[in-house]
C-alpha cells in the first residue's frame, strides 16, 4: 500500500507541475474555445454505482477522450436527461471531454477509493467541458479517483488540457468528398504543433460516422503513441461526420 500511496503521490506533483506550467503558457484565447455557454445550478451530486470490478494499477500513460456531440445527440434530441447538451438551447456543441481516462499497460484503472467527495459546484464549473452531470459524476467515480484523491485536481488537469488544444473545423471538413479517419486525425496534427498522427485515436461508429477523437499522453503527459484499441479506424477507413442537421 506505501509503493501505492506513493506513486499516486508522483502522480498528484506531476499533475500539479503540468497545472502550473500550462496555466503561464496557455494563450487567453484558447481559454473560451469555440463555444460559450452558461451551465446551469447543480444542486445534487448523480449517484454513480460501479458498472464493473475494482482494479487498482499504476498509472503508465493517459486517454484524454473527446465525443462528437452533433453525433451523440442524434437519437437523443429531445431526451429530457440530455437537455443541456441536444436541446440547442446552449447553440450546438462540437466536440467535448467524454474524460480523462488512467491508461496501465493493456489494461486501465477503474473504480478506484474516492478520497474526496464531487461536490455540486465543481459539476457544476466542469459542464461547459463535460455537458452532463451525470457524466461529470461517472467520470470522476471510474477513472479520476485512480489519478487523484482530489476531484478539483482531476477536473482542473481535465480542463488545462482541453484548453490547450485547437480543435479543428470539422464542420468543413465534413462536406469534404472521400473523406476518411486519417484526414480527421491530420486535421487534428495540422492545428495542434507538437501531435502526431499515431497519437491521436479516431474512433467511427458501425456506419462510419465519428463518435470520438481520442488522445494519448504518456504518463508526463506529452503525446504518446496509441495502443491499436485506442488508436481506432486505420487511416484508409471511410469516415463521415454528421453535422447535426
Amino acid at each position: 500500500m506505501n509503493g501505492l500511496h506513493g506513486r499516486r503521490r508522483l502522480i498528484l506533483q506531476s499533475l500539479t507541475r503540468l497545472a502550473a506550467a500550462l496555466a503561464l503558457i496557455l494563450p487567453a484565447a484558447l481559454q473560451a474555445q469555440a463555444f460559450q455557454c452558461r451551465a446551469p445550478q447543480v444542486s445534487t451530486v448523480p449517484a454513480i454505482a460501479p458498472d464493473g470490478p475494482r482494479r487498482v494499477l499504476p498509472v503508465t500513460g493517459y486517454t484524454l477522450a473527446l465525443s462528437w456531440s452533433p453525433e451523440f445527440c442524434k437519437p437523443r434530441q429531445g431526451a429530457r436527461a440530455h437537455a443541456f447538451q441536444c436541446s440547442g438551447d446552449q447553440g450546438s456543441f462540437g466536440l467535448i471531454v467524454h474524460g480523462l481516462w488512467p491508461e496501465s499497460g493493456g489494461s486501465w484503472p477503474q473504480w478506484c477509493e474516492q478520497g474526496s467527495s464531487l461536490t455540486p459546484a465543481e459539476v457544476r464549473g466542469a459542464l461547459c467541458m463535460m455537458p452532463s452531470a451525470r457524466l461529470v459524476a461517472r467520470q470522476w467515480a471510474k477513472h479520476g479517483a485512480c489519478i487523484t484523491r482530489r476531484p478539483e485536481t482531476y477536473l482542473g488537469v481535465t480542463r488545462i488540457l482541453w484548453q490547450s488544444l485547437q480543435i479543428p473545423d470539422y464542420d468543413r471538413l465534413s462536406r469534404e468528398k472521400g473523406l476518411t479517419a486519417g484526414a480527421i486525425r491530420t486535421a487534428f496534427v495540422a492545428e495542434n504543433p507538437g501531435w502526431r498522427a499515431d497519437a491521436v485515436g479516431v474512433k467511427l461508429n458501425e456506419r462510419g460516422w465519428l463518435e470520438e477523437i481520442r488522445l494519448c499522453y504518456s504518463s508526463r503527459f506529452r503525446p504518446a503513441r496509441c495502443s491499436a484499441g485506442r488508436l481506432g479506424a486505420k487511416d484508409t477507413a471511410p469516415a463521415r461526420i454528421w453535422r447535426g442537421m
